[in-house]
């Protein structure tokens, strides 16, 4: 009887470990093919469209190009540096793609409209507008001028309202069309010593919100994305105020270290996701998620809190001259805590810039 009661038990166990295996593998199975279908879904979104990104030249937008073009989308950049424009064009022609790279400075109305017209003309209507083009300048309160207020909000906000005006008129001709707005968590929650940057960040999210509103009876969806921080490599390019080598050591750290950011390839393939799927909102983080949530639930609060964070932070020395991030090196910012920030620097072009 025990012989057999042995044989009985082994035999059900052996069903139940391959029962388990045969269900194992059926989930692998079904999430290629789930996988194998969505990429299938992105190719016939993405085909033959003709997407432009502000800002494309480097970090998150050059991160952005790189991905749309892999689902076989027609890619223009514009950015103000003409060089780095070359070699964003050259690196994504690397890749197979068809590109248009137009120089322009996006907070300059007539610059954007012959950008919207030379796009248009040389790659066909404008199908994805993507608002990506953005400047830094991180220091305390008391070192800000009212220059770096409006430099934010010419590069962040009219740079985001200029192309979108501009791209409108086709889009309702047709009938269809897609705006994505990087925003930022900035543009939720204002956090110390990028007050100028938060300003901005909020009026994009603000545009961006009311645009979807009243755009979606159009055919038109707008999609406004709220990034943590993600390892871009725009640390080094960044302009730093007060004490600037310790604005620079904790901005860089931060923004750098895997525990606290998101690699820049990872965020530009969530929100080729969301644009293909239409989504409204897009928070990039679990720690952007959070800070969001604690802030909509107890706003207060979350100022209370930021306000001890602050006193962490360097003191206000009231030096008002900027510096780069890469004019801003300590022994903290060279050592191996800011690897993946510098390997992402050269992934992404962006290349030190002389002072």
């Amino acid at each position: 009887m025990k012989s057999r009661t042995k044989v009985i038990i082994g035999s059900a166990a052996a069903g139940t470990l391959m029962a388990g295996a045969a269900a194992g593998v059926g989930a692998v199975l079904a999430a290629r093919h789930g996988l194998r279908m969505f990429r299938e879904h992105r190719l016939r979104e993405l085909r033959g469209k003709t997407v432009l990104i502000t800002g494309g030249s480097r970090g998150l937008g050059l991160a952005l190009a790189e991905e749309f073009a892999q689902f076989g989308a027609k890619i223009a950049i514009c950015a103000r540096d003409e060089q780095e424009l070359a070699r964003a064009r050259q690196q994504l022609e690397d890749l197979g793609a068809v590109v248009c790279a137009v120089p322009c400075d996006v907070s300059k109305p007539e610059e954007v409209d012959n950008l919207i017209s030379s796009v248009t003309r040389h790659m066909g209507g404008i199908d994805v507008l993507l608002n990506n083009a953005g400047v830094i300048s991180v220091g305390p309160i008391l070192s800000q001028e009212l220059k770096d207020f409006q430099e934010a909000m010419d590069v962040m906000f009219w740079g985001t309202v200029h192309p979108t005006l501009a791209v409108l008129p086709q889009m309702l001709a047709r009938g269809t069309g897609r705006i994505v707005n990087i925003s930022s968590i900035g543009g939720k929650v204002s956090v110390p010593h990028l007050i100028p940057y938060g300003c901005a960040k909020f009026a994009v999210t603000g545009f961006s919100e009311g645009l979807h509103a009243e755009l979606k009876r159009f055919g038109i969806h707008v999609l406004t994305v709220i990034p943590g921080l993600m390892r871009t490599g725009s640390h080094l390019n960044a302009q730093f105020k007060g004490k600037h080598e310790a604005e620079f050591g904790w901005f860089a750290v931060s923004g750098t270290n895997p525990l606290a950011s998101i690699s820049a390839r990872r965020a530009a393939e969530k929100i080729v996701n969301a644009t293909c799927a239409k989504r409204t909102e897009l928070v990039i983080s679990w720690q952007a998620k959070l800070l969001a949530e604690i802030h909509g639930i107890a706003p207060g609060l979350t100022q209370d809190l930021l306000a001890q964070v602050n006193r962490l932070l360097p003191d206000a020395s009231g030096a008002t001259e900027k510096k780069a991030g890469h004019e801003s090196q300590s022994a903290v910012t060279r050592s191996p805590l800011t690897a993946l920030g510098k390997r992402a620097a050269r992934r992404y072009n962006q290349v030190e810039k002389p002072a």
